[in-house]
């Protein structure tokens, strides 16, 4: 059987000759009206003529002003608001041409009243047209919507938890169907909002689980803190709820944009790590990085690929995509395919160890701002192949670092990590030479150069949560290290964000050291998130204590013994203020270089200590424990005399 098609025009087709009918029907009212239903001889003579007259006209101002191109399932304010002016200027037109054609018989006979009755008669019946269709859908349709979905609880009764109901309620394939709201607000109990009742506070939640048949729960607060999620979840675990879904935060939801049903996620750990989202000067990194020519290397990993996404959002030329790895930089070149409008993407693969391929590189590509993010990052692997590490994280370093000098690269951004502050193993102790070198070469050109130095970034690849997440998926055990073993943690796009911040505040030469919060308890991680798999730690999930691992500490920190913390225009991004300035390192990588193609890993781990004097590898977990480090504020602790 055909299927009849519809199509703009087809559309406009349906509305413009339901719309003549109904101002013709307006017309004919304001006339039974104006003369109480007892329209004389004189007068019923006009109808035809005026009929074509005003039907003309308003057809003419709705196409005018876009009412035929609003979608009926979707009828609003906005589309309320087109009609609301399109009549006007129909009213408006009528009247001025009546005025001027007054000396005509037929604008002389015309009552002026007609016009006005005529407006509010056409505006009732054609609005009224377009609702029909949302009254249908949401509420004689809606009565029976309850058993199609899951009966869910909203918090938040705000401008998202509103948008996430009337979405569900519109939407005929929603899996889920709204029966309360939540919300801590005590002037919004008792308000239904799109038929949806606001029952009171978190508190409620458990007795509400039970009496409404609640499956599941959806959090839409984009914009509160982490320590309030963390109180509704604890009521929703109460109430035994395991299907909870969260919308984007507000950093994500930037310009305006709507809440959909399309919009809800699962809750992440990351949601209730306890941190607040960074805000940061977008006028000043769009101005460091717009018609720029941008350098990424690492762009398969985590933090590269991330960098990636958000710089292209900042207008620049090019972004020249660095890895090793063809097969995650083809992957980031596909995804990023779709998202960089007007900004030329080059994949190149290449080993920032090749000083000749680098080369190339650099004078192809004559990058304005490098953000070195290539780096061996496991501590264990690089424990057991330290020689890699130097290789890569050093010497490659040395090799980008010294051509952006030498092709007056205008910014060089060094990612850098909070194991190189007195480094207990490997891969902090490269990276701190790496931050070494990045100094000592700023100042060598116009070269800016600068650090920037943060812990462990949320669900990056290797690291601990998606470990966890596979264990508990494969019903466990889930395996901690240290009862006691902390860890500063931030989202991966915030930590690109601050990094984007600290390059473009850069004046050279900084190490900067990103505000982390307060650390946290990798048991206690472990147990949140099997928690928020519906299930209960030690119980239905074991959590076992597997030992340290080599090179291993317990509590992470943020500066080194010769170094202070300074602020900067940003709350979030300080300042570490080193004592110790001058501590060249270039002219001193010879016996580290002879030594790197050799199987000796002691002399290799010896000669590392001669240019970072802070490096114990033989104290692996211990160097770290003697003291926990605030955020951004050093205690005393054991350590050596150097950087």
């Amino acid at each position: 059987m055909y299927k009849f098609k519809k199509t703009p025009f087809s559309r406009f087709l349906f509305f413009a000759f339901l719309d003549m009918f109904l101002f013709s029907l307006a017309l004919y009212a304001a006339f039974a009206l104006r003369f109480g239903g007892e329209m004389p001889a004189y007068y019923s003579s006009m109808l035809a003529p005026a009929a074509l007259l005003f039907v003309s006209v308003e057809i003419l101002a709705f196409g005018a002003c876009r009412v035929y191109q609003a979608s009926w399932s979707y009828f609003g304010m906005y589309e309320m608001w087109n009609i609301v002016k399109a009549m006007t200027l129909s009213l408006l037109l009528l009247a001025g041409g009546s005025l001027l054609l007054r000396d005509f018989s037929f604008f002389q006979r015309l009552p002026r009243s007609i016009l006005f009755i005529n407006f509010f008669c056409a505006l009732f019946f054609t609005s009224g047209l377009r609702i029909s269709k949302r009254f249908y859908l949401h509420i004689l349709k809606g009565q029976s919507g309850s058993s199609q979905g899951k009966a869910t609880l909203v918090v938040g009764a705000g401008n998202a938890g509103e948008q996430l109901v009337r979405d569900m309620k519109r939407n005929s394939y929603s899996v889920y169907w709204p029966v309360g709201f939540v919300d801590d607000n005590p002037q919004k109990k008792n308000l239904n909002i799109h038929g949806v009742r606001v029952h009171g506070g978190r508190e409620m939640l458990p007795g509400l689980v039970a009496r409404l048949d609640v499956h599941a729960v959806v959090l839409a607060i984009p914009s509160a803190p982490v320590g309030e999620i963390r109180g509704i979840l604890d009521y929703v675990h109460q109430a035994g709820i395991t299907e909870i879904k969260t919308i984007p935060g507000l950093n994500e939801l930037l310009g305006g944009k709507k809440v959909s049903l399309n919009d809800l996620k699962e809750i992440r750990i990351e949601d209730i790590l306890g941190r607040e989202q960074a805000v940061v000067d977008t006028a000043l990194i769009t101005a460091s990085l717009r018609g720029k020519r941008i350098l990424v290397t690492g762009a398969g990993g985590s933090i590269g690929s991330e960098l990636l996404r958000q710089v292209i959002h900042f207008q620049p030329e090019r972004v020249v995509a660095l890895d090793i790895d063809e097969t995650e930089l083809f992957h980031v070149e596909q995804e990023l395919k779709g998202q960089a409008e007007g900004v030329r993407v080059c994949p190149v693969v290449a080993d920032v160890r090749d000083r000749v391929k680098m080369h190339w590189v650099y004078d192809n590509h004559r990058p304005h701002v490098v953000f070195h993010a290539a780096a061996y990052k496991h501590v264990p692997i690089m424990e057991e192949y330290p020689e890699e590490a130097v290789k890569a994280n050093i010497f490659g370093t040395r090799v980008v670092a010294e051509l952006a000098v030498q092709f007056v690269t205008e910014r060089f951004v060094m990612v850098s990590t909070d194991k190189a502050v007195r480094p207990t193993n490997v891969m902090g102790a490269t990276k701190r030479v790496a931050e070494k070198i990045v100094k000592e070469l700023d100042g060598k050109g116009v070269t800016r150069f600068v650090s920037v130095r943060f812990g462990n970034v949320v669900g990056s690849r290797g690291s601990v949560i998606p470990i966890f997440q596979e264990q508990i998926r494969k019903g466990g055990p889930v395996t901690v290290t240290h009862a006691e073993m902390t860890r500063y943690f931030m989202s991966i796009p915030e930590a690109v964000l601050l990094i984007l911040q600290a390059g473009a505040m850069a004046d050279g030469g900084e190490v900067y050291v990103l505000e982390m919060g307060d650390p946290v308890k990798i048991i206690d991680m472990a147990r949140e998130m099997i928690r928020l798999h519906g299930l209960e730690p030690d119980v239905d999930i074991p959590i076992v204590i597997s030992g340290i691992r080599p090179g291993e500490k317990m509590y992470e920190e943020l500066l080194t013994a010769h170094e202070d913390v300074g602020r900067t225009s940003h709350p979030k991004i300080c300042k570490a203020k080193d004592s110790n300035r001058h501590d060249p390192v270039l002219s001193r990588l010879g016996k580290l270089e002879s030594l790197v193609n050799t199987p000796d890993h002691v002399a290799l781990r010896g000669a590392l200590q001669e240019l970072v004097r802070s490096y114990r590898p033989e104290v692996l977990a211990v160097q770290g424990s003697r003291g926990r480090i605030v955020p951004l504020k050093r205690e005393a602790a054991g350590g050596g005399a150097g950087g």
